[in-house]
């Protein structure tokens, strides 16, 4: 089935449903929805055709209705980061050839610089600021003169979207995805969630990344719920509009969890609606899923999942984190999932070669909602997708059960003397020690060893390099060759994307310039 065709069914079935409630209270039906999204699926058509239309705006209307509207073209949205440079969304923009720009007032200013630098035809502005470009139209007018009833040449093809991986180490590989793709997706969390239309969700993490786009906006269009649109993640905003809306579905990333139950802490809102969250995007400790079940619900969902691969590969039930904790759960419904033997970075993955409960290996992973390749890299290419598999980098344990957990990354491997480290086993010694808030491992080159073991420990206590050595040192969890040789100490929060990867060539810049 095709997302437009899934939407289509949803407004037949449930027309005056809330399927919007914006920041400021507005509130639109997936009728009223359906009215709109096609009027400016007509007015893209008449300005460029089947070109690509990127979108450059915060979480509201706008976004959702460029989305639905660029699925009835059949022509990928151009999900562009609002927290991207100027530069590095002309690069994305110019990947994915895009045309037309849809912005808001939030990001006004970046898209005129955007649209100087040359290539678009035409722009739309969302908002009441005053904008003065030869490109530029509003989006009121824009879609109160198109025609209602779609155009007849539409759609022109069944492409969904194009995002954006997220570029920690190097720039974002853009991914296509046809609707078919990720209507798989899409379904499998409606049925990872049991979501219907009786449900309202929150949508607090950025539209444009796989796991907002379809983990959360798409499951509950098609299912027919209301979506809650939080412009921009603020913990205490969004208990507010949790309380306000009885919100009974939130997606959430480890980072935003835990600033969620500091606020639920003291605040105490009213979340008694809330019955099932949906986190990942880092590895979920068991004291966060304890906290949260503590302060939020019990309905605690932890996923795993890589933009290529549409929302999730895996999931874990709440149930199940009680005799498995921290696991990221088994294969979701549509994907077959191996742990196998891991290969170099410039070799594929052997996929016969499985490795035993308790033995560490790379995950890999095939199904019907898999993205095909990226565009115009050929290289990165020919390294992830090979032979119907794609490679996910990731490096996972099974224990008996067949329950999955995440150990490290291939590519964060350190090699120290001939040994190899996996810094998310040193992390994790480190992040025992009670003043340690949080931790990020990585190796750093060096002359005689190959690599040395560094860490970057954040802490508002005056905590030493020495001190942290001798905790290392008297641990039995973690083997001599494994403990960091060198540290940088301090109280500011580690960077990381929107998702709550850590970025670690950032820290490695601020903490180790000369390295």
């Amino acid at each position: 089935m095709l997302l437009r065709e899934a939407f289509a069914r949803t407004v037949r079935c449930h027309p005056d449903v809330t399927a919007i409630i914006t920041e400021d209270g507005q509130s639109f039906t997936y009728a009223t929805l359906d009215r709109r999204s096609t009027r400016l699926a007509n007015a893209l058509q008449q300005r460029v055709g089947d070109g690509r239309c990127a979108v450059l705006a915060l979480n509201g209307l706008p976004a959702v209705e460029s989305m639905l509207a660029n699925n009835k073209r059949g022509v990928g949205s151009v999900q562009l980061s609002y927290r991207a440079t100027a530069a590095e969304l002309e690069r994305m923009s110019e990947t994915a050839s895009a045309r037309a720009l849809v912005f808001d007032d939030a990001n006004a200013d970046t898209a005129l610089e955007l649209l100087d630098r040359g290539g678009f035809e035409t722009a739309i502005h969302a908002g009441d600021s005053d904008v003065d470009h030869d490109l530029v139209e509003s989006y009121d007018a824009v879609i109160d003169e198109a025609t209602p009833d779609l155009d007849p040449s539409l759609p022109v093809g069944d492409e969904c979207g194009v995002l954006y991986t997220s570029g920690t180490t190097s720039t974002p590989k853009a991914v296509p995805f046809d609707q078919e793709q990720l209507w798989y997706g899409a379904i499998q969390v409606v049925m990872e969630h049991g979501i219907d239309e009786t449900d309202t969700a929150l949508c607090t993490t950025p539209w444009y990344h796989m796991v907002t786009t379809d983990a959360w906006l798409y499951p509950h269009f098609v299912a027919g719920a209301t979506v809650v649109l939080h412009t921009s993640f603020d913990p205490t905003e969004a208990l507010e509009l949790i309380e306000e809306h009885d919100v009974s579905g939130l997606l959430a990333v480890p980072t935003q969890l835990k600033a969620l139950n500091g606020v639920q802490r003291e605040a105490d809102f009213d979340v008694d609606a809330l019955e099932y969250i949906r986190t990942g995007g880092s590895i979920v400790t068991e004291d966060l899923v304890e906290e949260t079940t503590a302060q939020l619900t019990d309905g605690v969902y932890n996923t795993y999942g890589m933009t290529e691969a549409g929302p999730d590969l895996t999931f874990a039930h709440p149930s199940v984190q009680d005799d498995h904790p921290g696991t990221i759960g088994k294969a979701s419904f549509s994907w077959d999932l191996r742990v196998v033997e891991t290969a170099p970075l410039d070799e594929h993955p052997d996929p016969e070669a499985t490795v035993d409960a308790g033995e560490r290996g790379e995950i890999i992973a095939r199904g019907p909602g898999m993205s095909d390749g990226y565009i115009d890299n050929d290289e990165a290419e020919s390294k992830t997708y090979f032979d119907g598999w794609l490679r996910t980098r990731d490096v996972a344990t099974v224990d008996e059960d067949g329950y999955l957990y995440i150990v490290d990354r291939v590519d964060n491997m350190i090699v120290s003397g001939g040994e190899n480290v996996y810094p998310a086993e040193v992390e994790a010694t480190l992040e025992s020690h009670p003043d340690i808030e949080e931790v990020c491992v990585f190796g750093l080159d060096d002359e005689q060893w190959g690599q040395v073991v560094t860490a970057v420990v954040v802490t508002e206590s005056d905590l030493t390099a020495t001190e942290l050595d001798e905790y290392c040192l008297e641990t039995e969890s973690l083997a001599d060759f494994k403990r960091p040789r060198e540290y940088a100490v301090t109280s500011d929060p580690l960077a990381r994307t929107d998702t709550g990867t850590v970025i670690r060539s950032r820290l490695v810049e601020e903490h180790f310039p000369d390295r």
